[in-house]
């Protein structure tokens, strides 16, 4: 007798069919896995998308009290006072008004050198890497004696010399960073000098100029951007050091440095003036070392 055809809706095929289907184990992990590598560049960067807005933008757009010549009746007042979120420093000066320009500071002296070091050292190093020779063994020895020198310590000779203020901490640092950034330039073109599409190049009559332009700038930036965001804490807490010790804005302008180092003085009867400054300068560091980080994990970079 012939068998009779089983049922194609029946128990025994819809569970043999769940049995045959593939599992998609791997699909929650993967889900997770990009999700965490999403925060780990959206999450610092949304940090320090609003340190940048509170001191740029915050002062223009509501109204702050000036971060000097605060009154002496108003000296001392604690936080949630009426006008001073966080209440006013031992001379009168409104702290969160001295936080959010001492941030200006900290921020422009961060990108100014971070933009002049890239730049110029950037340029130094791909240029006398990429022509070789004498000019190459040079550079990089002068190159090789700067960076020899302690950072506080060339910072504190050249500010001595140029004397205090934002813009003469902008150039000593520079003049620090630069030579790091050449080093870094050079080393990623070593790599990229010898590969098979820079010879290609070479052998097809395009010029330097354009090999460098079309070939090795764009392979170099992204080691380039985030060593940028890396070296920016390093110039932040500089800039604070500096003006920790006074070498850097001259009081009573504000800085976080001597933020910090007026808080040091009444820490035990005022530790929020030493707190405030001191968290703030930790935060932006973490969020610019992440933010790094995230994208140097992002596009694979070594």
């Amino acid at each position: 007798m012939a068998a009779l055809p089983s049922d194609p809706f029946g128990p025994a095929a819809m569970a043999g069919g769940a049995a045959s289907a593939p599992v998609r184990s791997g699909a929650a992990p993967g889900r997770a896995s990009r999700i965490a590598r999403s925060l780990d560049i959206y999450g610092p960067g949304a940090v320090l998308a609003f340190l940048l807005l509170a001191c740029f933008v915050w002062p223009i757009v509501f109204p702050v009290p000036s971060p000097v010549g605060g009154r002496f009746v108003d000296s001392a007042l604690p936080m949630g006072a009426p006008g001073h979120i966080f209440g006013t420093d031992t001379v009168g000066n409104d702290i969160m008004s001295r936080l959010l320009y001492g941030g200006r500071v900290s921020f422009e002296v961060a990108g100014a050198t971070q933009v002049l070091g890239l730049l110029a050292g950037g340029f130094i190093g791909i240029v006398s890497t990429f022509l070789g020779g004498l000019a190459e063994a040079v550079v990089m020895r002068a190159l090789d004696v700067l960076i020899a020198i302690p950072s506080i310590v060339l910072a504190l000779a050249i500010i001595d010399g140029l004397g205090q203020g934002e813009l003469n901490v902008i150039w000593a640092l520079s003049i620090f960073f630069i030579p790091a950034f050449a080093r870094l330039s050079r080393a990623a073109t070593l790599g990229l000098r010898e590969r098979t599409f820079i010879i290609a190049a070479g052998l097809t009559g395009t010029s330097r100029t354009r090999t460098l332009l079309r070939h090795i700038v764009p392979n170099v930036g992204p080691q380039m951007i985030t060593y940028c965001l890396l070296n920016a804490g390093v110039a932040i807490i500089i800039e604070a050091t500096l003006s920790f010790f006074g070498y850097g804005v001259p009081p009573p302008g504000p800085s976080w440095g001597n933020m910090i180092a007026n808080g040091q003085s009444v820490m035990s009867t005022e530790p929020s003036l030493l707190l405030i400054p001191s968290i703030t300068l930790l935060v932006s560091v973490i969020a610019l070392n992440m933010l790094g980080d995230g994208l140097r994990a992002r596009w694979g970079v070594q």
